[in-house]
Order: structure tokens, then sequence, then C-alpha cells
């Protein structure tokens, strides 16, 4: 069989990352400002790890925001949390560089963002969080506003409806995958009125951290924590022995959205192609979504982390104040009486297989009713075919090559994973020994 030459010049990257590994980025002196919007303290632990990460690099960037976006019960005081272990470190951390920011500095510009999920129309009211975003990017800098985003898209929405004209100035890098799933509206939103942002749309690159590459010794995910963590400072001690999630200890290794931030750190940022600490991406795709007039069965289809919209009849007999859930999984969504007489639904899976889901609610012709649907992932081509109506959005390379695993795109990020961990085990042994004290272990 005869290999597009695209495919073959991706996977050679892919294989000898060092042929293109950029030495640019933050680390060589390139400043970027940076944005994080963070579901620190809803629905998963790694966020605190991630920031433990991006506090200790923060002399090398200029951040500018440090957002609460939560689904769940995340808020801005998880954030002020980890500000308060960075300030037991600071001292020593100045020792290493001037440029790290004052922890007063850095509760100045934590913001409190959306906490709800947005409806259907994909926005919902200003927030502190979405207004800064707007403030920042209006900023007389000619450089572009990088814009991590770790959980919903509800505040990078809003901001983008309020303020559109702020769009050429915005660089999003969003950990899909399962924050997908929790704000599909938002992403619609955003894929359909501003398909000309930049954006990654990582749904599962991002897992190159805690799948694959070097998981032997110190930088196995059960023990990076205990042996190159803990004892390194306050924040180092947090990171191993602090994060209490769900009445539980989280010791393992996880970090799921640092590479949004480790993309910064080694490699261009602008050109998503080559490969880097953040991973290497392709441009997208037609972004997948499918709509359908009636329950679906099994034999109906869809591509992995699209988006899913049924358009269902109310029906003759409907109340006057028609109300109805989707239950999914572990999810309840809410559905939106269009006003001409259906309702909508729309889903966002995260896995592919086939999903199950019920209908509950006061419409008597929908009550009960049990649909399926069948998930698929991308095929390998699909990354041939970059749609034109979305020029900046990529993606993770569904090529085999780039997989750990069903994980597509991953392994662009694993194979950094020993230099990423030991980088950052350098920076945690700033906590505790000021510049000039003993050599960190490599």
């Amino acid at each position: 069989m005869k290999l597009h030459p695209l495919i073959f010049l991706l996977g050679f990257a892919l294989l000898s990352p060092a042929v293109s590994h950029a030495d640019s980025g933050a680390l060589a002196g390139t400043r970027h400002r940076v944005i994080v919007s963070t579901d620190i303290g809803g629905t998963d632990f790694d966020d605190f790890q991630s920031l433990v990460h991006v506090l200790l690099y923060a002399d090398v960037v200029d951040l500018e925001g440090l957002i609460s976006s939560p689904y769940g019960p995340g808020r801005k005081e998880h954030i002020l949390e980890v500000l308060a272990h960075y300030e037991k470190d600071y001292r020593n951390l100045r020792t290493y560089s001037d440029r790290y920011p004052t922890p007063a500095a850095l509760r100045a510009i934590t913001k409190q963002g959306e906490t709800e999920i947005a409806p259907y129309t994909g926005v919902l009211r200003a927030t502190e969080g979405s207004k800064w975003i707007i403030e920042c990017a209006r900023r007389a800098d000619p450089r572009p506003l990088y814009v991590l985003v770790w959980g919903g898209l509800e505040d990078v929405a809003q901001a983008l409806h309020d303020a559109p004209d702020i769009l050429p100035k915005l660089r999003v890098h969003f950990i899909g995958g399962p924050n997908k799933k929790w704000s599909p509206d938002a992403y619609h939103y955003i894929a359909t009125q501003h398909p000309s942002l930049w954006m990654i749309e990582s749904n599962s690159s991002y897992r190159g951290w805690f799948v694959g590459g070097n998981q032997e010794g110190d930088f196995a995910a059960e023990a990076f924590a205990e042996k190159r963590a803990a004892g390194r400072g306050a924040l180092g001690e947090f990171f191993a022995h602090g994060i209490i999630f769900h009445g539980q200890k989280r010791t393992s290794l996880k970090m799921g959205d640092t590479p949004t931030f480790s993309w910064l750190l080694r490699g261009n940022p602008e050109l998503p192609f080559q490969p880097g600490w953040g991973g290497r991406y392709v441009r997208a795709w037609t972004r997948p979504s499918v709509k359908f007039d009636r329950i679906t069965t099994a034999v109906d289809r869809m591509e992995h982390f699209g988006i899913l919209e049924l358009v269902l009849p109310l029906g003759p007999n409907a109340p006057a104040a028609p109300a109805a859930v989707m239950v999914i999984e572990n999810q309840r969504l809410i559905g939106h009486v269009d006003g001409a007489g259906s309702i909508r639904f729309r889903f966002c899976p995260k896995d592919a297989k086939l999903y199950h889901y019920t209908l509950a609610g006061n419409i008597p012709s929908l009550e009960g009713r049990r649909g399926e649907i069948t998930v698929y992932p991308p095929a390998p081509a699909a990354a041939l075919t970059p749609d034109p109506r979305w020029p900046n959005w990529w993606t993770d390379d569904p090529s085999p090559e780039a997989a750990e695993g069903i994980h597509q795109g991953a392994r662009t990020i694993s194979v950094w994973r020993e230099a990423f961990l030991a980088d950052f085990s350098a920076r945690l042994e700033r906590c505790r020994t000021p510049s000039g004290g003993p050599a960190p272990p490599r």
C-alpha cells in the first residue's frame, strides 16, 4: 500500500522528535501571555497538580489570569489554596529568578468564572472570569493571549459573545474529552459562531502524561510524588501529600491539564504541527455533529467526541410547561424547549462505544423512552481533509503511530514524558533549596 506523503512525514516527525523539537518556547526565552481557566476542585484532582506545575514555571511566562471555571464544586478559593503554598516557597523561588510574580500579584489576577453549565444557546451571563479575558485581550500588547482551558468553555464562549473583537488575539488550548462532555453547548456555540478562532482541541492527546512514555522508577505514576515532590517545600509537600479529593488523599501522578502549559515551554505554539512538550496536532476536519428528529437506535452512528443533538417533537398532549431530561451515564442533560413544538438535547460522548439513554419528565410522548447511539473513533484519513470552515482549529492526530492504545495522539506527548518530568523535578527542588544549594537529582 502506498502511504500518503503527509502520513509518512508525520510518522517520521513522531519517531524522531529531536529532529524538529524546537529549542524555542518559554524555557528558551520566549515570554508568552497566559491565562489559565481551571475547574480545580471540581470533577478531578489533577488540576491541583497542574497548577503547582504552572506556578513553578511562572517566572518564564507572563501569567495574566487564573480563572475558576468549574463544573461541580470547584471555586476560586481552591486556586487561592494553592497560592498559599506558593507564598511559603516564594522566598526560595526568588533566589532563582526575580521574575517570579509575588503572591499578592497572583491573587489579584485570580477570578471567579461561570459555575453553571451553559444552556442550549451556549452562553449564559458575563462573569468576573469572562470580563477578565476581555480586559486582558484588549490590552495594547502585540503578543497573542494564550488561554489554557482545563475545564468548561463557558467563560471563553461568553467572552467571545460579549466582545467578538478579541477573537484574533486569542490562542485557546482546550483539554476536551471529559470537559467537552460537560459543556457541549458552549463548545457548539464557539464551533458554529466563531469557527475562525485559533483553537487546539485536545480530546485524547493530553493522556500522554499518564499513559505511555517512561513509567519506570521515580517516573512511575505511583512513585513520582513521593520520590520527586515530597519534602520539596510547601508546593512539593502539597503535591505529594496534601491533595485530598472526595475524602481521599491523591498521590498518583496525573496532571492531565499540564500539556496545555508544557506546550508553551518547549516548542513553537504557533506551529502545532511540530513536535513539542505539549504534543503535535493536525488541522481539524469537519467538526463532528449529528442531529436526529427521533429516538436513535444502535444502528445510528456518530464520531467520537462529536456533538449529538436530538430534536424531539413534544406531541399533542404536551403540558403547558414541558420539561424533560436525558439520562445518560452520569449525566442528566436538561432539554431545551425551542418554542417550535420540540425539545432539544445535546450530548458529547467521550468514549467510543455503544451508549444507552433514557428520557424522563412530564411529556407523555417521551416519558421513559429509551435510545442508543453507537460511537466510533475517527479514521486516520480524517487528518488528510482539513475543513476550511475551521481554518485555525487543531486536534488530535488520528494516525495509529501517534496513539497510546486507544488514545489518539497521546504518543506525541508521552515521548517527552521523561524529559518533562526531569525538568519538573528540578523546579520542585527550587522550593526547598535556595539558588547555589545542592544540585537536584536528574
